[in-house]
């Protein structure tokens, strides 16, 4: 097992120090349509290594040049995307397209990685880098634990004082608990825990880094931010898509484990956490993992709802349900829908319930963590009627309006005493100017530096499998209960009835 090396930081916002960033399924999707352009936003930032080289490996057949036409490809068609348009910054392109070269490779022969250490050697000539090496594997998880034995047993993993050798690794981290398990020790082998970046591009959202600095920065929400204030928390992550064109993966996966172990879990840590001593990686992953090993045991039967999206409508357009997308099995029970209700034993949060929802085929794409208040005393109010003392909430909006929005009463005007909702409502795009983004850039610009904070670490990936275990082994039963909604609907009823019987109800998707 490899030891942890300590290797000194570049500071935030200063260029990452030279290096080599080895691509491992170069070819790819998640190559083509985010790795690349966040290569170039990191070029045009001026956060790019000035010295730098980058290595595309793959199984398919290319020369140099049809490798870089392929990603000057992708480049530009990002920058013309209505999403993220703006004006291509030629001479950083160049620049990008000049530091690539390509490998055809067999992932799992020895002798492909004899050809990646001569390369990796070349480089450090042709294009003036050092032995710093990020290897990302951007390939489907069977081939994690294969490439990095290979890349331990080429000694391209080797770290020494003065320069460092990392692996990105993207999720899913494991299937199950002793899957995930399985594949940290065939890693272990080969790597420190310090070289294993695991990859939940989640993260790299501007939106998701600031639920920490919203807490933290802001004396007006921390004291509130406990048990005696808190009625209950709700996390959202709605999705309008469906499968399309992806039901081979998600026949497999399905929505709980596509998304509860990460995206979600990572969203109710960064929400729950205590505040860290510092900034430093460890210290805020240490409250991370803290809040996750906490959650007391789900009940499967109750406190969990699984479903699965039927034909339904959105907006006039005809949709299909889950079993007629191409290449779902007619009798599949997948689910394409998990809401859960957690409970985290400990002082801050006890008796607070947390209740978490993801789904595809939804009526909205929505991402958010809505922060209700208690509700006041109805004494007061005895001649009001108490529906109007609805309950302030803090909604916390990650996707697609990144902002915040704070709810509360006040008297509407006339001579009786009447409360009326209002909010006060913040949008990033109001305040700051948002470069065109991946949510890549972060994560890739982290790594090369060498600071950890966004990764999972093997502790907190543990915790997440293990919050999960009861619902994988009650699912696995073919009797266990599915759910049905119509696509473009805002899920089941039954995740309505999980609130319902203690009187709360789910924020509206809008």
């Amino acid at each position: 097992m490899a030891q942890d090396i300590e290797h000194e930081k570049t500071p935030h916002g200063e260029r990452a120090p030279a290096c080599t960033v080895v691509i491992f399924g170069a070819g790819g999707d998640l190559t083509k349509r985010l790795l690349m352009p966040a290569l170039y936003n990191l070029a045009r930032t001026n956060l790019l290594p000035s010295n730098f080289a980058l290595i595309g490996v793959d199984r398919l057949e290319m020369s140099d040049e049809a490798f870089r036409s392929h990603v000057e490809e992708s480049v530009r068609a990002f920058a013309a995307d209505k999403h993220y348009a703006q004006t291509l910054d030629e001479a950083n392109l160049k620049r990008l397209l000049s530091s690539m070269t390509y490998l055809s490779a067999d992932f799992g022969a020895a002798a492909s990685y004899v050809e990646l250490g001569k390369r990796l050697e070349a480089v450090k000539t042709s294009h003036h880098v050092n032995d710093n090496v990020m290897f990302y594997l951007a390939v489907g998880a069977r081939f994690f634990g294969g490439i990095v034995d290979q890349l331990g047993a080429a000694g391209l993993v080797n770290e020494t004082n003065n320069q460092w050798r990392r692996v990105v690794v993207e999720k899913p981290f494991g299937s199950d608990l002793a899957s995930a398990q399985a594949l940290n020790t065939q890693l272990r082998h080969s790597l420190a825990e310090s070289q294993i970046y695991r990859m939940d591009h989640f993260l790299g959202k501007e939106t998701v880094q600031n639920i920490m600095l919203m807490r933290f920065a802001n004396g007006i929400f921390e004291p509130l931010w406990n048990r005696d204030h808190i009625d209950h928390v709700q996390i959202t992550v709605a999705e309008t898509v469906g499968v399309e064109k992806r039901a081979a993966f998600y026949e497999t996966t399905g929505a709980m484990r596509d998304m509860m172990p990460n995206h979600v879990f990572q969203l109710l840590a960064l929400t729950a956490m205590e505040s860290p001593a510092s900034f430093d990686a460890d210290a805020v992953r240490n409250e991370k993992t803290k809040v996750l090993q906490s959650v007391h045991r789900v009940d499967a039967v109750t406190d969990s709802v699984r479903g699965q999206y039927s034909a339904g409508s959105r907006d006039g357009q005809a949709l299909a349900g889950y079993l007629k997308e191409d290449g779902v099995n007619p009798g599949s029970k997948t689910e394409t829908y998990v809401a859960l209700k957690l409970g985290i034993d400990n002082w801050r949060w006890a008796g607070v319930p947390f209740y978490l929802r993801t789904g595809k085929a939804m009526a909205k794409r929505q991402s958010e963590i809505v922060i209700q208040f208690k509700r006041p005393p109805f004494s007061l109010f005895r001649d009001t009627a108490t529906e109007a003392l609805t309950p302030n909430a803090l909604v916390i909006k990650l996707q697609p309006d990144e902002g915040a929005m704070l709810t509360f009463g006040a008297k509407i005007p006339g001579p009786k005493i009447e409360i009326g909702q209002v909010h006060m409502d913040f949008h990033y795009k109001d305040y700051f100017q948002n470069a065109p983004s991946t949510g890549y850039e972060t994560l890739i610009y982290d790594c090369m530096i060498g600071d950890a904070t966004l990764f999972q670490r093997s502790d907190s990936v543990m915790a997440g499998w293990d919050i999960v275990r009861p619902l994988q082994e009650y699912w696995a039963d073919p009797k266990a209960p599915l759910a049905h909604y119509a696509a473009g609907s805002e899920g089941p009823a039954a995740a309505d009835e999980l609130l319902g019987a203690s009187h709360r109800a789910w924020r509206t998707l809008t």
